[in-house]
């Protein structure tokens, strides 16, 4: 009756699993036991028996080591009423990191930042002027970044998701709408919005395409297999379909995702796997990559800015990325209380996003059930990749498992330092 969606589970898992065995080095090199990998192998699979996700991809850093990379599930041949033309899934297949995307984006502008080009104090408007009308004239680049910006939706009615194929277009209907907070103080989720003021700004004060700021800032100089926005047509067979799975969604979450995404859920779904959102650029929602290219770059914010010997971006600057923008408080879009840097989706105490007593811990959440964080205690940087898009309790409570089991099999080795918030 509401239109249950789930794949085909075998009972030996064993048999869908990639293991990249000359990547993972043995669990005890990391303080980490046989057990507590194994739990987090549990809870993977756990997730994996409620038929709500085709294919799961996972990359764990710690101390700057592979502790686990693995794939479960099918490439494609194994959507919801699929049973044909199967292909396994690899660890080091493409998927698109939706919203995650966001940390990656802010970066190109704090790259921008560090070399003297903007701070993040200037107010947008002076290099988009066309940004004024309302009094948004006031915002500056680091509340644009920390979802203080006013815009989290599009002044139209029912926008058609073929909108975010026209650039200029999206930059317009921002520039002109009238703010959520006249007085900027509030802070509302901005899913796919104020991706396109930033990539504007770095466009204009870069003068470089973002695909380009992409390429030569993160991805060349961290040697990562893909990191693109949206997915050239030759690598496209190498990235599995999105699909809404579990039970067709109900209000309150139709209303929820009309009012974060402007569309409702399944046809965000489907408008995901459309050739326009593959061709576009989509700076909040549609940077392509593998979880070890996530996790490379997460790992390389872990570590000040380094990767491998090579420095992506000053010390200074990722702690810019990371510190936090004012108080935590109940997000007007959101409806939940959580904390943003310039970027990042912050942890907490007691609990968070990224688990238990994870206040220093930074990262994005994308559609759901896209996470990638870092956190400076436990020294690891994780990904965790999938295209299955469900409001399912049962996927939420699975995946909330996965960061416990993380968490507790990788134990705080250090007091990270705790930044002070911006206000």
């Amino acid at each position: 009756m509401l239109g249950n969606r789930r794949v085909a589970v075998p009972r030996d898992l064993a048999s869908i699993t990639q293991i990249d065995r000359a990547a993972e080095a043995p669990p005890n090199d990391f303080g980490v036991s046989e057990r507590g990998l194994a739990r987090i192998w549990e809870a993977v699979e756990n997730l994996y028996r409620t038929g709500l996700q085709p294919a799961f991809t996972i990359v764990i850093r710690r101390h700057g080591r592979i502790l686990m990379k693995r794939s479960i599930g099918w490439l494609r041949g194994n959507g919801p009423g699929e049973r044909k033309d199967r292909v396994l899934l690899t660890p080091d297949a493409p998927m698109c990191l939706f919203s995650a995307s966001k940390a990656i984006t802010a970066l190109l502008l704090h790259k921008l930042a560090e070399d003297g080009r903007l701070s993040l104090d200037d107010r947008v408007v002076e290099y988009i002027p066309e940004f004024a009308p309302h009094g948004k004239d006031r915002v500056t680049i680091r509340q644009l970044l920390a979802h203080r910006a006013g815009i989290p939706t599009l002044p139209v009615t029912n926008p058609d998701p073929s909108l975010l194929q026209h650039w200029d277009a999206m930059v317009h209907l921002l520039c002109l709408a009238p703010p959520f907070d006249p007085r900027f103080e509030k802070q509302a989720y901005h899913a796919l919005t104020s991706g396109f003021i930033i990539g504007e700004l770095v466009r204009r004060v870069g003068g470089i395409e973002l695909r380009d700021a992409l390429r030569q800032w993160i991805a060349e100089p961290l040697g990562l297999d893909y990191m693109t926005f949206g997915l050239p047509p030759e690598q496209r067979a190498l990235a599995p379909l999105h699909y809404r799975t579990g039970p067709k969604p109900v209000w309150p979450i139709t209303a929820i995702s009309k009012r974060v995404l402007g569309v409702d859920f399944e046809r965000a779904v489907e408008a995901s796997n459309d050739n326009s959102f593959l061709s576009s650029v989509v700076p909040a929602g549609n940077i392509y990559a593998s979880a070890d290219d996530a996790s490379r770059v997460f790992q390389m914010l872990l570590d000040d800015g380094e990767y491998e010997g090579r420095r992506i971006l000053q010390a200074e600057t990722v702690r810019t990325a990371t510190r936090p923008v004012g108080k935590i408080q109940l997000d007007g879009m959101l409806g939940i209380p959580i904390r943003f840097s310039p970027g990042f989706m912050l942890g907490e105490n007691p609990v968070g996003l990224w688990g238990p007593n994870c206040r220093a811990a930074f990262g994005h959440i994308g559609f759901l059930t896209v996470l990638c964080w870092a956190d400076p205690e436990r020294d690891i940087s994780v990904a965790i990749l999938n295209n299955g898009k469900s409001v399912a309790p049962a996927g939420f409570l699975r995946t909330v498992r996965i960061i416990g089991a993380i968490s507790r099999s990788c134990r705080p080795v250090r007091a990270a330092r705790l930044l002070e918030p911006q206000p």
